[in-house]
């Protein structure tokens, strides 16, 4: 009896079937077979060391920062680690033709603890970032990532604890913004602060906003873009999307 309702879903899952990053779909992921996203895809893979089959995310951040990439202004990344995405950007951008510089903004530490919000410490999250685990995902070395950004011109490598090193974003413009902190507090605090410098039609890509596990992320920074009239574009990857609308 189960095997006669389940039959239709079994039906369904023996075609093209995307199970991924917590994405399971039937619908069109042909951009798998792109030589192009192949190629940026395999960049980054470089510059990480290991795939965690982040595949469709990789997708959207192409596609923003293709957009992105024929408006005024820099390139600003919150949350490098080893280098994935934005390795795949530069990659994919040609980055070396273009006249944008790309801020490179991480502790090259992992979060730092101290910037927790209460309800992150009352959930638990502080183990989960200090964790033996964690200390493994989270780069230690800036060395290796400034080996891995030396074939590309015009990149600026910040090391440190946003807040404190967002003054040395010298980008009058942003047309690019990618924020993967991992911890709702300098999240919130990099785009309220360069908020103004962001181009209209400019992109910003919130990496954890809907994933599981960082609902606080998410209430933080819907409560800041309510404050600044924009909504984000909430994305079944766990990204969340900003376009900077006109004045």
């Amino acid at each position: 009896m189960i095997t006669r309702f389940l039959a239709p879903l079994f039906k369904l899952l023996g075609k093209d079937v995307y199970c991924a990053d917590g994405l399971i779909t039937v619908h069109n992921h042909d951009f798998l077979q792109d030589p192009a996203f192949q190629a940026a895809y395999a960049r980054g893979l470089k510059a990480d060391g290991q795939d965690y089959r982040f595949h469709w995310r990789v997708h959207v951040a192409l596609w923003a920062a293709r957009v992105a990439s024929r408006l005024p202004g820099d390139f600003v990344e919150c949350g490098v680690n080893r280098g994935f995405v934005s390795s795949a950007l530069m990659h994919d951008l040609d980055w070396n033709a273009l006249d944008k510089t790309f801020y490179l903004l991480d502790t090259f530490a992992g979060p730092d603890p101290s910037l927790l919000s209460p309800e992150e410490r009352a959930s638990g999250y502080e183990a989960r970032v200090g964790g033996s685990a964690a200390r493994a995902f989270y780069n230690q070395d800036v060395g290796r990532v400034q080996e891995n950004f030396g074939p590309w011109k015009n990149v600026r490598i910040i090391q440190g604890i946003i807040p404190d090193t967002l003054s040395e974003v010298q980008a009058k413009a942003i047309c690019f913004m990618h924020i993967d902190l991992n911890c709702s507090v300098p999240e919130v605090k990099a785009l309220d602060t360069l908020w103004n410098r962001i181009t209209p039609g400019g992109m910003i890509l919130l990496d954890d906003y809907a994933y599981v596990g960082f609902r606080h992320s998410k209430s933080a920074m819907d409560a800041l873009t309510a404050n600044l009239g924009v909504t984000v574009l909430s994305l079944p990857t766990g990204q969340g999307l900003i376009v900077r609308p006109p004045a």
